[in-house]
């Protein structure tokens, strides 16, 4: 599944340079030019990581920062500020609001798919490793192997998919709709009911021996892998 990343920036020439160098590097880019609409994407689309400008029409990127770690569905999502104010005091401010990093115009395009790079190595390990964890849950990418507290889970192909995708994505709700296009992708028609199946059956594999639930399910939400 490739990552995507939200832009959220007024500069159209800045937009286009970003765009096109994200692309080249195999992310999807989603871009929005106006605050609010920037917002609406960030709750629409759950991206991976939002790069952030600071002075944009309708609505301050500070303000969005803010929105965004008060939303539960988008609390976790890491956010990159893109500034031209370089003060100390303004980059704590953003750095306070919530934003995971911050990086002042004018950047060069591999400073900034960098900084992209070592956020998601943090937040994904399986841009890293050949192993993710969460808890006492391990999935190996390569030889697709599940094990709990050292217990073999046994998945099925649909079943492994959306915990990969929870184990590259912890504590993140994700809608059911969401899950959908992550998991079965957008061009395939599949009801949003199959989903509650399909972690109904995740579930039942990976409480095997009285383990405790570890799949959250977030009321008018959806669903997050979640110990707490």
């Amino acid at each position: 599944m490739k990552t995507k990343i939200l832009l959220i920036e007024d500069d159209q020439s800045l937009t286009e340079l970003i765009r096109y160098n994200l692309t080249q590097e195999g992310f999807v880019v989603h871009c929005e030019s106006d605050g609010e609409e920037g917002l609406y994407a960030s709750e629409e689309i759950m991206p991976d990581l939002i790069l952030l400008d600071w002075m944009l029409p309708n609505l301050s990127g500070i303000e969005i920062c803010r929105r965004i770690r008060r939303h539960k569905v988008t609390k976790n999502v890491p956010i990159i500020m893109l500034t031209a104010r370089a003060d100390e005091s303004d980059r704590i401010r953003g750095l306070d609001t919530g934003a995971d990093d911050y990086i002042t115009k004018p950047f060069s395009p591999k400073e900034l798919l960098a900084r992209i790079k070592a956020i998601l190595r943090r937040i994904r390990p399986a841009l890293s490793g050949e192993q993710l964890s969460y808890d006492d849950i391990i999935l190996d990418t390569i030889s697709h192997k599940v094990t709990r507290a050292g217990t073999p889970i046994h998945l099925g192909p649909t079943e492994f998919k959306i915990l990969r995708h929870f184990l590259e994505n912890p504590n993140r709700v994700f809608s059911r709709d969401q899950l959908l296009d992550s998991i079965w992708g957008n061009g395939i028609y599949v009801e949003s009911r199959t989903v509650d199946v399909h972690i109904r059956r995740l579930r039942k594999a990976l409480n095997i021996n009285d383990f405790p639930d570890i799949i959250r399910t977030v009321r008018s939400a959806g669903y997050a892998l979640d110990k707490n």
